[in-house]
């Protein structure tokens, strides 16, 4: 079970769309056996935070469309500490709903497959996936991809 804690800094999220990126990452939760207690947080936010967030935290200057913040990853000569009475806390999504909004209409498609996409990939880089090289990104896409499939959220 993953409890996820949402928070829309915008006032702007339809009840369902925080509804529909919760039940995206229960499925993916599923159909990534994640095991036992979980948490993490999904933020919804405008252009200008993201932007903030993407300088001071990969040092990019423009808005993204989602950052994660990974609490499971180990940096150097850090120690895996586990209380198993404890969820897991696996980090923070955070989306802009500017880009969100932007993206549906670029690539044609609902802004509820947009808000799905995005927590999805927020949520596997959150589980340790990335795109750093062609080989990882293609693994990574195509399980975004897989996932929504099952899901019911195809392509339009």
């Amino acid at each position: 079970m993953i409890h996820i804690d949402f928070h829309d800094e915008t006032n702007s999220v339809d009840e369902a769309f925080v509804d529909l990126v919760e039940r995206v990452i229960q499925f993916a939760g599923e159909k990534e056996n994640i095991a036992g207690e979980n948490e993490l947080s999904v933020t919804f936010v405008d252009n200008k935070e993201i932007q903030e967030l993407n300088r001071n935290y990969r040092q990019k200057d423009y808005p993204t469309d989602v950052i994660s913040f990974a609490m499971q990853e180990l940096g150097e000569g850090e120690v895996e500490v586990q209380n198993e009475d404890l969820p897991v806390l696996l980090g923070d999504i955070v989306v802009s709903v500017d880009k969100a909004k932007e993206q549906a209409e670029d690539y044609k498609h609902s802004l509820e497959r947009e808000f799905a996409f995005l927590a999805l990939h927020g949520f596997l880089h959150l589980l340790g996936y990335d795109h750093m090289n062609e080989e990882d990104e293609k693994n990574m896409f195509a399980r975004q991809e897989d996932i929504l499939n099952e899901f019911g959220l195809q392509r339009s």
